[in-house]
């Protein structure tokens, strides 16, 4: 079986070359948004039999993609613009296992933005049963790709943003939102 997001001999997303949907700012904003829901590939499962932790990744990182044509911006931006959105950090909680053939539904958060910066949060569930399998929490960088450094936003897409996080504003903070990793140990007794 072919891989979709191997096709060109590079990694693509399943909405590559599909354009951005137009703003409609009259529309309702759903809370969170649910704009992709893929099936576990098998050159998505591992020797352990379920997904891989990098296709988790991999899974959210198309979420994103989805997510982009929802705000507006799509090739043709980057293109003709030059700009893009980068994604600068990454933090995934791996909670439950995928295995393949399985139905999944994300959901995604805007939990902060800025003139230059997105804070999102992906949510990964089965979407038959409704387990949360995984989360993801992304930072991105509005990007000028010319310069190779951080830009705002055109007042456009930042007021999409925007409004979107007004929309998410009544969510509830995921508890994964924000976590450190480490190594948690006991006090030592005194």
């Amino acid at each position: 079986m072919s891989d979709p997001h191997q096709q060109t001999g590079r990694v693509t997303t399943p909405l590559e070359n599909t354009p951005a949907r137009p703003w409609d700012p009259e529309a309702p904003i759903p809370a969170p948004l649910q704009l992709h829901s893929p099936t576990v590939q098998p050159q998505w499962v591992d020797y352990n039999g379920h997904m891989s932790e990098s296709c988790f990744l991999l899974v959210f990182g198309d979420s994103s993609d989805a997510f982009f044509r929802f705000i507006g911006i799509d090739e043709s931006y980057r293109d003709q613009q030059g700009l893009s959105l980068y994604t600068v950090e990454t933090h995934i909680h791996n909670i439950r296992e995928a295995s393949e053939g399985e139905p999944l539904k994300l959901t995604l958060q805007v939990l902060d933005c800025d003139a230059k910066r997105v804070h999102i949060f992906h949510a990964m569930y089965h979407a038959t049963s409704g387990e949360l399998l995984a989360t993801g929490e992304q930072m991105l960088l509005h990007v000028d790709m010319a310069a190779g450094r951080a830009a705002p936003m055109p007042a456009w897409l930042l007021g999409h943003l925007q409004a979107i996080h007004q929309a998410h504003a009544a969510l509830p903070r995921p508890p994964q939102a924000g976590a450190a990793i480490g190594i948690r140990r006991k006090p030592a007794a005194s």
